[in-house]
């Protein structure tokens, strides 16, 4: 079964920078898009940046401009460079892959995920 591994989490400081990586087990055909969400303690998963095999990127508004996504969908791999890290960034983020046509598929269509990687920022 494949598995996405997510790697590149960990503790930083306010403003800092951190770079999350995920990587696919073994090969994922026909993956259109693949995505990073977070979910912090208490608060629903949310979508943070999504990327299609097209280039087509999708932000947060809350990282737009902070956040930027990008991998080869080939590979099954995908980065999210953080940068101007906050403390409301502090979240498990986790990787996800869809095989939908749609661009920007909704939550239910990713359908594989990774375990997640642990993020704390501190001020």
């Amino acid at each position: 079964q494949v598995q996405l591994v997510e790697s590149g989490g960990g503790l930083v400081q306010a403003g800092g920078s951190l770079k999350l990586s995920c990587v696919a087990s073994e090969n994922i055909f026909g993956v259109n898009v693949m995505a990073w969400y977070r979910q912090a303690p208490g608060k629903q998963r949310e979508l943070v940046a999504s990327v299609a095999a097209g280039g087509s990127t999708n932000y947060a508004t809350s990282v737009r401009g902070r956040f930027t996504i990008s991998g080869v969908l080939t590979k099954g791999t995908v980065y999210l460079q953080m940068n101007s890290l906050k403390p409301e960034d502090t979240a498990n983020y986790y990787c996800a892959a869809s095989r939908d046509i749609a661009v920007f598929p909704t939550e239910s269509e990713y359908v594989y995920w990774g375990q997640g990687t642990q993020v704390t920022v501190f001020s």
